[in-house]
């Protein structure tokens, strides 16, 4: 979930991540494909130094995964809207000649009964080859995504990427990495069934431990729906959350000894959101909200006020919107259940996602992109 991403714009700090004409001169072009629970969305963009040049973007709410809960399967209505905005896609990565794409789909079609016949339709109709990723992978590309926003005196990390239909958890340890070369050793990260196999190499990013939880915020809110209390829900949904990860927990330090060189980055729409609302816009600003740290009591107080309005109150409130307000809370309780259980009293946010992890990761394979952080 990402917060009113219709209205939303890719104008990075630097003024550099905006959307240009097309391009036809010699520097490549790479596009990253993101089909979700609830949204297809895409970028088209270039290298641009430490950052990529937005082209071309693409953000639609499909709903892929409405049913999945209850049928198991991708429900037809839902297959042709989603039909709908690949098209659109397609045509716009035929329209700016795009030598280099990697188009992936998650949760919805990983669960569904009929995600692979639904990717051979996909292929059929519209000629775009998406790829169904496992869990590891999008919580690599969840890692490779934040690097911009590893903090200079960071050793341990937790990154936090809340989606609709699952949740990824990924605890780095980078106390071996020399300072300058942490951030693109997250580039470099790769992950295996549950630990860091290269845990021996020299200068490399280690997994402590990962968890892909298969609940985001359209399946948790889904699981609920038959409470009607709002206040009740709210409870039950972080609690239920905080259920499936008491065991995703730092057991090698104290939590004193963790908090002073410990960070937590969080990327999802429900992040975004929280941070928009404690920051007051009346509209959403990706340059004001991407990078910022909240701390934990910021986050609660933005929380009590979304429970104080309740649900018309949310529908109405600048940044979430009518098409997202029934989704902000069951990402914030995941979100409030997170910071119960780790030891960081700050949360970095980052407006970032698979798509920036996927262009990250395409462009420094091409030797056309390295990261520092900022």
């Amino acid at each position: 979930m990402r917060a009113n991403k219709s209205s939303r714009s890719h104008a990075g700090r630097s003024g550099k991540n905006r959307v240009t004409r097309p391009h036809n001169g010699s520097v490549p072009l790479f596009a990253a494909l993101d089909l979700g629970t609830n949204s297809c969305r895409m970028l088209i963009a270039r290298p641009d130094g430490q950052e990529f040049q937005v082209i071309d973007a693409f953000s639609k709410p499909v709903h892929l995964g409405a049913g999945l809960e209850k049928f198991g399967t991708l429900a037809p209505s839902a297959i042709k809207r989603t039909l709908g905005a690949l098209r659109v896609c397609g045509k716009k990565l035929k329209q700016h000649g795009v030598q280099h794409s990697r188009l992936v789909a998650t949760e919805a079609c990983r669960r569904a009964e009929n995600g692979q016949s639904f990717v051979n339709l996909v292929k059929r109709e519209t000629g775009l080859d998406l790829e169904i990723i496992e869990p590891s992978e999008e919580a690599r590309l969840a890692v490779v995504s934040c690097a911009p926003h590893l903090g200079d005196a960071v050793d341990q990390l937790l990154i936090v990427d809340i989606g609709g239909g699952s949740t990824e958890l990924v605890w780095l340890d980078l106390s071996e990495v020399s300072a300058q070369e942490r951030a693109q050793a997250m580039v470099r990260l790769e992950l295996c069934d549950k630990k860091l196999d290269a845990a021996l190499k020299t200068n490399a990013a280690k997994v402590v431990d990962w968890k892909s939880v298969p609940m985001g915020v359209a399946t948790l809110k889904d699981m609920f729906a038959d409470v009607e209390e709002d206040c009740a829900k709210f409870a039950l949904m972080s609690c239920f959350f905080e259920e499936q990860i008491d065991e995703f927990l730092p057991p090698v330090f104290s939590r004193e000894g963790l908090c002073s060189r410990f960070q937590i980055i969080g990327t999802s729409g429900t992040v975004t959101t929280v941070a928009a609302s404690h920051l007051g816009l009346s509209r959403y600003e990706r340059c004001k909200v991407d990078g910022i740290s909240m701390c934990k009591q910021e986050i609660d107080t933005v929380v009590k006020r979304y429970l104080s309005i309740g649900p018309e109150g949310r529908r109405n409130a600048p940044c979430i919107g009518s098409d997202r307000h029934e989704l902000i809370m069951s990402g914030a309780a995941i979100l409030q259940a997170i910071l119960r259980v780790w030891p960081s009293g700050q949360l970095t946010v980052a407006d970032r996602g698979l798509r920036e992890g996927l262009l990250y990761s395409q462009m420094s394979a091409a030797g056309v992109w390295e990261v520092r952080p900022s």
